[in-house]
């Protein structure tokens, strides 16, 4: 974990760095909780990503990740991915997310999340969000599903 919060220190540091754009970068903290059909967990975890907009109302973006689950013999995912959505009123963003995740333990396997997400600015910078995940794991391992709320700072 905390080589996941230096490397997105960096990435902080270097996008302040950067005149501002109509395009941002983002880099938030995030919580909430992963279940399957027998258990649930809690998570937590970081992320940074770049917006790209489209015109006015449509954005792409990309993201990195690294998220804990929060119980024993659990370490750090690390994930890749992307959004597209689409700014259906000032400051609020609707979209939808797909991307691949590293495994969870030792034994667990790698897997593909799909699902969609709110995010609302509060104020110029910084903005809170929330996000619904259905990950595909395979290998006949049960699917599970991820809910988070952030909070983050835009660059």
């Amino acid at each position: 974990m905390r080589i996941a919060l230096v490397s997105l220190a960096a990435v902080a540091a270097a996008a302040v760095a950067t005149p501002a754009i109509a395009n941002e970068v983002r880099v938030e903290a995030r919580g909430g909780v992963i279940w399957d059909g027998s258990d649930s967990d809690a998570v937590a975890g970081v992320a940074a990503g770049y917006d790209y907009d489209l015109g006015d109302k449509l954005f792409i973006g990309v993201q990195g990740s690294a998220d804990k689950v929060l119980a024993s013999d659990t370490r750090v995912s690390w994930g890749v991915g992307g959004r597209i959505g689409a700014k259906v009123l000032p400051g609020t963003k609707l979209y939808g997310v797909a991307g691949w995740q590293s495994k969870f333990c030792r034994y667990c396997n790698s897997a593909v999340g799909v699902g969609g997400g709110v995010q609302q600015d509060v104020g110029q910078r910084y903005y809170v969000k929330a996000e619904y995940q259905h990950l595909l794991v395979g290998d006949h391992t049960p699917d599970a599903d991820v809910g988070l709320v952030g909070v983050g700072v835009k660059f």
